[in-house]
């Protein structure tokens, strides 16, 4: 089979412990606004092989999950060759056992020295990072075909745009509202991680998932192309490039109000990232569900729909229907590296797979040069601010052995992947 279907996780969500990644401090201050502490997480960092194993018997044949920068490279300039072996088992455990491993460099938790030097709103960070990247590329690049570097490059996008839209509803124009005192618990939050982070007063814990100002968006651009570039300086063989989280955005009526909030809003999602990915090897995209835009701007979800955990509409034709979309613009092989459904009912979750499978295999058949589809996520996670109440996982876990719970819908990925696309 000349296509990849697997599964995906990333370091902090599922490893536990990552006692020096600024996350790691965020979710254990006194008035944090995480729901709960990631703590042993899934404690995958300890039972990984046992995950793999399950993939390979459901017959997956790909994995996608990150290399913990803050695990690497816990002070500045001081480099964890013991973490770099540890990644290096689970590379040479998944090629073992069959299974593509296909390598994030950068998902969403960074190292909290680097917090303390401005995060990703400083231009250094771009050289960090790819510093960073040149050293995984030496150690790792070897083993590997596949490494994106940043994942959701423009998730801050993102974010600033949902807080602009919760502003509009309340009355308070955007442009001002951004630049208003935080609440108290968030300034509560702030002053203590400065405290521990040593960013400079007057300024926030710039982590990756903060709210993003142009520069910022500039850095992150910066910060890929200089990766791909040490990267291919090391082992041109490798394959490289980013991810984005992609609505679909669809038309809710013919104004010229709607067009104009749809264009922008792709222009703000992707096109403003094409120049930073015109060289890359491939383009990993990923969906969860649709937004529809009509004059009145970006409405909730149409009556009578079906939500998920995590509040979006239900929605697995929208992966497809994007993957298209790209496939217009971006001249380069394309990599669904998430798409997920969190819920308690295994049974949607198995009905959303085989919808988006089956929709991804009619994208293949129109010559869109699609290579794989790693479902969102293996486990039961940590969900960032959420904690672990979403459940993605194709495997659960118990919170407090940490045993998985196989689910039916992990056979059927296997089984319906191999079905559908051989």
């Amino acid at each position: 089979m000349d296509f990849y279907i697997g599964a995906a996780t990333a370091a902090h969500q599922v490893e536990g412990n990552n006692l020096h990644s600024d996350f790691w401090v965020m979710e254990n201050l006194e008035h944090t606004s995480f729901t709960e502490p990631s703590l042993e997480a899934c404690e995958h960092y300890e039972r990984y092989q046992e995950d793999i194993d399950y993939m390979k018997e459901a017959g997956l044949n790909a994995y996608r999950f990150s290399i913990e920068w803050a695990r690497i490279e816990p002070q500045k300039g001081t480099i964890d060759k013991s973490e770099i072996q540890h990644y290096r088992d689970v590379i040479s455990y998944c090629k073992k056992q069959g299974l593509e491993p296909i390598v994030t460099l950068h998902h969403f938790s960074s190292p909290a020295w680097l917090i303390g030097e401005g995060g990703w709103e400083n231009s250094q960070t771009a050289t960090y990072f790819a510093n960073y990247a040149e050293l995984i590329a030496k150690e790792l690049g070897s083993e590997l075909t596949y490494i994106c570097t940043i994942n959701e490059a423009n998730m801050g996008v993102q974010i600033a745009e949902v807080a602009k839209m919760f502003m509009r509803q309340m009355g308070i124009d955007p442009q001002v509202g951004l630049n208003l005192a935080l609440p108290a618990d968030l300034q509560k939050e702030q002053d203590e991680a400065r405290e521990i982070l040593g960013f400079p007063e007057g300024e926030i814990a710039n982590t990756f998932l903060s709210m993003r100002t142009d520069f910022g968006n500039d850095v992150i651009r910066l910060a890929h192309m200089k990766a791909r570039k040490k990267i291919k300086a090391v082992n041109n063989q490798l394959k490289v490039g980013l991810t984005l989280s992609l609505y679909d955005i669809q038309l809710g009526d013919d104004s010229a109000e709607a067009l104009n909030e749809a264009e922008e809003k792709w222009q703000n999602d992707f096109r403003d990232f094409k120049s930073a990915i015109e060289d890359d090897d491939f383009l990993g995209v990923q969906n969860y569900t649709r937004v529809i835009i009509d004059k009145n701007g970006s409405q909730s979800a149409p009556d009578g729909s079906i939500l998920t955990q995590m509040g979006y509409e239900y929605y697995p034709q929208g992966i497809a229907n994007v993957v298209r979309k790209v496939a217009k613009e971006f001249d380069g092989k394309i990599f669904v590296t998430e798409n997920g459904v969190a819920t308690e009912d295994d049974a949607m979750r198995i009905q959303f797979i085989d919808t988006a499978l089956k929709e991804l295999h009619i994208c293949r058949q129109e010559g869109i040069p699609l290579m794989g589809y790693l479902y969102w996520s293996l486990l039961d996670n940590f969900e960032w601010q959420r904690g672990f109440g979403m459940k993605f996982g194709l495997i659960g876990v118990d919170r407090k052995s940490k045993n998985r719970q196989i689910k039916d819908s992990l056979l059927f990925l296997g089984q319906a992947g191999k079905e559908i696309f051989e």
